[in-house]
């Protein structure tokens, strides 16, 4: 039987273009193993400074609009004080201010507990680092 407290890294390749990419696909295959059938939490963490989790709709343009929203409130410009990297990167440090590097879900009989609609994603606005961790993490 698996311990109380579970964690497994996810290293994802992002690309070197602005992304969200859906995990809910990975936190369900982490919480078959890892739950085994039992109630808890599942905290989703990025370790890094210029990513974020979301807990949002996808495959109906609400992953594009969220990109698109973030261009809105945090321009790829010349305008931010931190300046090393590609142009406009220094937005890329403010982003987990909006999209905070971690969510923490309910786990109801072994079994993520989402909307009907609600997707658990990494959301990426940096293009020089294509790759990433994700650590899942179940405390049952």
């Amino acid at each position: 039987m698996p311990g109380q407290f579970t964690t497994r890294i996810l290293t994802i390749t992002t690309g070197s273009v602005e992304t969200v990419t859906d995990l809910t696909h990975a936190c369900e295959q982490f919480l078959q193993e890892a739950a085994s059938g039992r109630d808890g939490l599942l905290n989703i963490f990025v370790p890094h400074a210029t990513a974020g989790v979301a807990v949002i709709e996808t495959g109906a343009g609400s992953d594009d609009d969220l990109l698109a929203a973030l261009h809105t409130l945090l321009p790829a410009d010349d305008r931010w004080q931190h300046r090393h990297g590609s142009p406009g990167h220094g937005r890329d440090h403010v982003l987990p201010a909006l999209v905070p590097p971690h969510a923490t879900l309910p786990v109801i009989g072994g079994r993520l507990e989402l909307g009907t609609w609600q997707s658990v994603c990494l959301v990426d606005t940096n293009r020089d680092n294509p790759d990433r961790q994700v650590r899942l993490t179940f405390l049952g």
